[in-house]
């Protein structure tokens, strides 16, 4: 029999010189690794972060550019002078109008009143005020006879700042409603921004006209949706069907809790009682695991949700989120907390609803109710709101709602003109709720929601970042190497900060407030990891374009090793994304600290007759090795935890084969780890290629016996008939997307003739298939072993 060996030709005996050295490398305190090392200083200057916005809200007879022309002049801050920007959002009776009376003489002092003036974000207007003042004041609607109505409560107290100019929002008739006071930079954006304040008084996240889609609405394989003119939401209800047979334990717990529970709180208390019973047994990752899987469903729209004739309103929904959120929340901080149990707590945080205190109110997101009784849009589409998202929204919340909502949305802006202006503004707001409510917001959304919480460093690290995306973002796919470097360096000193602030852990005796503020913190950095992918995937392409291994070999052949310092840091910033997410983290900083040395290093070692290209190459090779294991062991976990119990509960709840049989494979192929996988094999296929090694790759190591076909893809019909018994296929390209089985199932092996990233689908489908899976593309080599074909041959890698 001939034997097929997969070997690392390194040039064995420099290769153990070596051995000794870089195992001293490797057990270097992996704690010294700081992130931070990669990112230009941070100035201790405050910055305030730049938002794209969404308006708020417009004059009902003026756009802004008319406003603009009719000479509104531009605030002017003066020394010892506030400039305060105030809104307050109440609507009142035709005729009747909002002012302010207040202490001060520039507030009339509780004689003459301040007029404020009506737009559709609310009433709004400009003070100038003595700086450092404390002063006192009430907002008062003046009714037609001219009398006054004041709001309830205790008079509004509020200490100035010395200077500035600031933007602020109120609600009526909250007098003890705490302020945040939003700091306004341009003069002329002053009445922009404060328009475009949402009700806790900070700035909105996307442009007028460009509103973003949800990330709910990307991911959406539920029911299309349908226009209601009528309550017909319980005739849209399909028939389901559950199949508990052969379940037991949780998995049968969870099933049968989903038969008993048609809308989303309800479902939603299935996953609290099932996380709370199991946290402090045994099943704790089990119980984590049947969850994830569960919300990712309903959140998909393939577990479908619907009215069961009871009367819930978000705020339901939120609080039993809060609940939740908290047990996650402490079981991350513990020190017993496993890396599998903290992979898959991240899976389930974006799954679930926002809790902040205007969802968590007892008649949460009523702009709704307002804008179904419009009187400005045609009777059929106030139906049609009323039916299809208000009253189902204030019934039995879900997430179809988000996508009928922005369906609505489509639809309403699709003919430009066909709708008022006001009425579109307002149903653009309301969509912002929503997503907020969803935690559904664009990334920027997700990061604005926290500026206010930041600190200095903080501000300044997030202001980076932002500038970076918005030129990357401006110069599109031309952007180049040294853009996508910068935003990367940005976005890592940026969720490396938020990271360090999730560290403390949650407080018995935390607010309400902060355990809200606390998730929007860990959806961000969870957005910041997936916005990682985009940037690496983006570096890939771009260094794809230069020439990929190739390029950076010849460049070693050249004596030029400065061409590596962007792929090798892009691959530490990779590296560190998994250490952020608790992904073995110790292990990430000693691969990062190696891979900063070798940079750092260069050619300039040189040991007995082997010149430095040698010793550098071996040692870089060494520790891409040791990285691409590190992705390998993510995969692999991944690949344990979910596939068996993805398949036993999609049986029992009856979801589609296809989404069950690539749930684990589209979870590895959607993370970071995928990326910082292909980025390895690149670099290590650059790195052989310097060292003179074969050119083979090992995908799945292990050993396998039988006969040596060559076939020129992986397709069904690709074996002869007469291919009886155990077989290695001889492949002569694929495209990463194949299946070994459907080739025939009795592939033992397979030697690929070309380069295959080790998390691609079809590398992934061997691992889980158990098919020893190899690369060859060194023309010799490749030559040598198409003479075994039809022979009876062992391989082993």
């Amino acid at each position: 029999m001939d034997s097929l060996r997969v070997l690392h030709s390194m040039k064995i005996r420099v290769f153990q010189q070596h051995q000794q050295h870089l195992h001293h490398m490797r057990r270097r305190e992996t704690a010294s690794f700081d992130p931070r090392i990669m990112f230009p200083s941070l100035s201790p200057k405050r910055s305030k972060p730049t938002f794209p916005r969404i308006i708020c809200g417009v004059s009902s007879t003026e756009t802004r550019e008319e406003e603009k022309k009719k000479g509104k002049t531009k605030l002017k801050v003066r020394r010892g002078k506030v400039q305060l920007s105030v809104r307050v959002d109440h609507q009142v009776e035709f005729g009747e109008h909002v002012v302010i009376l207040g202490s001060t003489k520039e507030l009339g002092s509780w004689k003459k009143n301040t007029p404020m003036n009506w737009t559709e974000a609310g009433w709004v207007c400009d003070l100038e005020l003595e700086g450092g003042e404390i002063i006192e004041y009430k907002f008062v609607v003046v009714r037609r006879d001219k009398s006054l109505l004041w709001e309830h409560g205790d008079n509004r107290i509020l200490k100035l700042p010395e200077g500035g100019h600031f933007g602020v929002v109120y609600q009526w008739n909250k007098t003890g409603e705490d302020l945040n006071l939003l700091p306004l930079d341009s003069e002329e954006n002053t009445r922009d921004k404060v328009e475009d304040m949402d009700e806790n008084g900070s700035a909105s996240a996307a442009t007028h006209g460009e509103t973003e889609s949800s990330t709910l609405f990307e991911q959406w394989q539920g029911k299309t949706v349908s226009f209601m003119q009528s309550n017909e939401h319980r005739n849209m209800e399909t028939e389901r069907k559950w199949d508990t047979s052969g379940l037991e334990g949780l998995a049968l717990k969870l099933v049968e809790g989903d038969q008993s529970a048609r809308n989303w709180w309800r479902k939603l208390e299935v996953v609290r009682e099932l996380l709370v019973g199991s946290l402090q047994s045994a099943d704790r990752l089990e119980a984590l695991i049947y969850c994830a899987i569960y919300l990712k469903w309903i959140y998909t729209g393939q577990i479908p949700c619907f009215e069961d004739g009871g009367h819930h309103r978000p705020s339901r929904h939120a609080e039993i989120s809060r609940l939740i959120f908290q047990e996650l929340e402490r079981l991350f901080s513990r020190k017993n907390a496993s890396p599998q149990e903290l992979l898959v707590i991240r899976k389930i945080h974006p799954c679930l609803p926002s809790f902040k205190a205007e969802f968590t109110a007892s008649v949460p997101l009523t702009r709704i109710r307002d804008i179904a009784h419009r009187g400005d849009i045609p009777h059929d589409l106030k139906q049609e709101i009323k039916h299809t998202i208000q009253n189902k929204l204030h019934r039995n919340a879900g997430p179809e709602d988000l996508v009928a909502t922005e369906a609505m949305l489509a639809k309403i802006t699709k003919e430009p003109g066909q709708y008022g202006k006001a009425f579109i503004e307002q149903f653009k707001i309301f969509h912002c709720e929503l997503k907020d409510f969803f935690n559904a917001g664009s990334l920027v959304e997700q990061l604005e929601l926290i500026t206010e919480s930041l600190d200095e460093k903080g501000h300044l690290a997030l202001t980076l970042f932002l500038d970076c995306k918005v030129n990357l973002d401006t110069s599109g796919e031309s952007s180049g190497i040294f853009e996508l470097m910068k935003t990367m360096r940005s976005l890592n000193a940026l969720r490396f900060i938020i990271i360090k602030g999730l560290e403390s852990g949650l407080r018995n005796d935390a607010s309400d407030s902060a355990i809200a503020m606390r998730q929007k913190w860990r959806l961000c950095e969870i957005g910041l990891e997936d916005y990682s992918f985009v940037l690496l995937s983006r570096f890939l392409n771009a260094l794809e374009a230069l020439g990929g291994a190739k390029w950076l070999a010849d460049n070693v052949e050249s004596k030029n090793v400065s061409s590596w310092n962007d792929p090798l840091g892009a691959l530490i910033i990779g590296v560190n994304q998994l250490g952020l997410s608790s992904w073995k983290p110790e292990e990430c900083a000693a691969i990062g600290n190696e891979l900063l040395a070798w940079q750092e290093r260069g050619f300039f070692e040189r040991e007995g007759s082997e010149d430095g290209k040698i010793i550098w190459a071996l040692r870089l090779k060494a520790t891409l090795d040791r990285a691409k294991r590190l992705t390998e062991e993510y995969s692999e976990a991944l690949l344990q935890i979910f596939p068996q119990k993805v398949q036993m509960l999609g049986k029992a709840l009856g979801i589609a084969r296809n989404s069950v049989k690539t749930y684990a494979e589209a979870e590895i192929r959607a993370g970071v780890v995928f990326q910082v996988s292909k980025l390895s094999t690149l670099l290590l296929k650059a790195a052989r290629s310097t060292l003179g090694s074969q050119g083979w790759d090992v995908l799945v190591p292990g050993a396998a016996i039988g006969t040596f076909i060559p076939v020129e893809s992986i397709v069904p019909g690709s074996l002869p008939s007469t291919a009886n018994g155990p077989v290695i296929l001889l492949v002569n390209k694929a495209d990463g997307d194949e299946e070994v089985s459907t080739a025939g199932g009795n592939i033992v092996g397979v030697v690929l003739l070309q380069e295959l990233p080790h998390l691609s689908h079809l590398g992934v489908r061997a691992r889980q298939e158990k098919v020893i899976f190899v690369t060859c593309e060194d023309d010799e080599k490749v030559a040598d072993i198409q003479r075994l074909a039809g022979k009876y041959v062992r391989l082993f890698s």
